[in-house]
């Protein structure tokens, strides 16, 4: 999980302040120190971190916190406050603009430029864009093709002149191939090297003034650390970069890049890479960045999850059912594969409020997703006629013996579905004088119509 080291030894420390009804100057200096160390393991730069306690500890130690009725809050909202300024403050948004839209991604090799060109093309195509992808790697050994593989998947174009013509030329190329093809995004792949080199940065430097980009983002490895941020220095040094994209953000990465880089380049994160999948990939934004830091959880990113993922009359439906008492094992095996949709059970919990990295840990949340498998395996092992009367097999020991048999489980787990199923409809049953009706995005949530 994302910044699980510093957000397990932040939350602790606050932890410590919200429980004490008044605080000290001592209190705060102690916190203070234990905020410190916990940024400096999470690779957050010496500079900033120094600045950053400074800022926190002076304002915590002023009386609006001391005299507080509930200083462990101020402190926190303080805390919160400091973090979203260090990451930027708010959203950066892309320079979408009218016509055609150029966007050239930089980066060293490894950082995951051809994968992240695909997942932005992917999310463009969610705001109605047409995105072409344009390969400008003519290095790199199957660079190229591995491209047009990330292409094909997403169903996205692919414009190459192959490895031996001039970068410049190609990229020049695919814009016109663009504007006669009705296409309204340019995304180039540009070639990365192991290391900082003259010879790349003119390239890419030549590109750049050849095909005028609207957006310049520098894709960079998060696992890197400090390393990620000296990275972005150089970038936008030589190119003046428009923004950042870190990769594999979900990864063991203890965060210093994330709390690092928009204060040390000036240029603001504006997209991170949350898993393996083409689809994930999250906008970037402080506030809800902060909140999960610090366990207050992203219920704002979960929605937004929840609407992508869910249909809207399907859950209407749904939930009417439901309500109606006709909610069967099919509108039940549609429910799972719905929040299924929406990724893995580890990424969603942590953006509940209360939740904080130190709990995660300890849950066992891969068997619950092995749990949703099995279920699915028991209804599908069931006729049309048992899944929409469960009943049927309730009171039939030949029936679960059948069932058990094709989904390869016991009968014993057959129970346990058809148990766990009821006590759903129940609750649902006693939530129905609670509620006038759901919504799309309620429907999922149960009784927590987040509007």
């Amino acid at each position: 999980m994302a910044f699980e080291g510093l957000a397990s030894k932040l939350q602790e420390t606050l932890k410590k302040l919200r429980g004490k009804g008044k605080l000290t100057e001592k209190d705060i200096k102690e916190a203070m120190r234990e905020v410190k160390l916990a940024l400096l393991e999470a690779d957050v730069n010496y500079k900033i971190v120094k600045d950053f306690i400074k800022n926190v500890g002076e304002k915590c130690t002023g009386s609006d916190v001391l005299e507080s009725l509930t200083p462990g809050q101020q402190v926190i909202k303080i805390v919160d406050e400091e973090l979203v300024k260090l990451m930027g403050s708010t959203e950066s948004q892309l320079n979408i603009v009218p016509g055609l839209t150029v966007i050239m991604l930089v980066g060293l090799q490894g950082a995951g430029k051809t994968t992240m060109a695909g997942k932005l093309a992917l999310h463009l195509r969610k705001k109605n864009k047409k995105a072409l992808l344009v390969a400008c790697d003519v290095y790199r050994p199957a660079a190229i093709k591995q491209l047009q593989v990330v292409g094909k998947q997403i169903d996205v174009p692919v414009f190459t002149m192959g490895d031996k013509v001039n970068p410049v030329d190609i990229s020049k190329a695919g814009i016109e191939y663009a504007k006669s093809n009705n296409l309204n995004t340019v995304i180039i792949d540009t070639a990365g090297r192991l290391h900082i080199d003259e010879e790349l940065m003119d390239e890419l430097l030549n590109i750049k003034n050849s095909v005028k980009p609207n957006e310049v983002l520098l894709v960079v490895d998060a696992m890197t650390g400090q390393d990620a941020v000296n990275v972005a220095g150089s970038f936008n040094d030589k190119l003046d970069i428009t923004g950042v994209i870190l990769t594999k953000l979900d990864g063991d990465t203890r965060g210093g890049a994330a709390l690092s880089i928009k204060a040390m380049s000036g240029k603001p994160i504006k997209f991170v890479g949350m898993g393996e999948k083409m689809s994930d990939l999250e906008v970037f934004y402080p506030d809800r960045m902060a909140s999960r830091i610090l366990g207050m959880g992203d219920v704002l990113t979960l929605i937004e999850k929840a609407q992508q993922a869910i249909d809207e009359k399907q859950a209407k439906e749904m939930s009417s059912r439901l309500m109606s008492q006709e909610f069967n094992l099919e509108d039940f095996i549609s429910y799972i594969n719905q929040m299924k949709k929406m990724g893995p059970l580890n990424k969603l919990v942590e953006m509940i409020p209360g939740f904080n990295s130190k709990e995660l840990k300890g849950m066992d949340l891969s068997k619950s997703e092995k749990e949703f498998s099995k279920i699915e395996a028991i209804i599908n092992s069931m006729t049309v006629k048992e899944r929409r009367n469960p009943s049927l097999v309730s009171s039939s020991p030949s029936r679960k013996k059948r069932i058990s048999a094709g989904s390869g489980t016991t009968i014993q787990q057959v129970n346990k579905m058809l148990k766990d199923f009821e006590a759903m409809k129940k609750m649902m049953k006693q939530m129905k004088g609670m509620q006038k009706g759901f919504t799309k995005k309620s429907a999922l949530f149960g009784k927590f119509p987040f509007k």
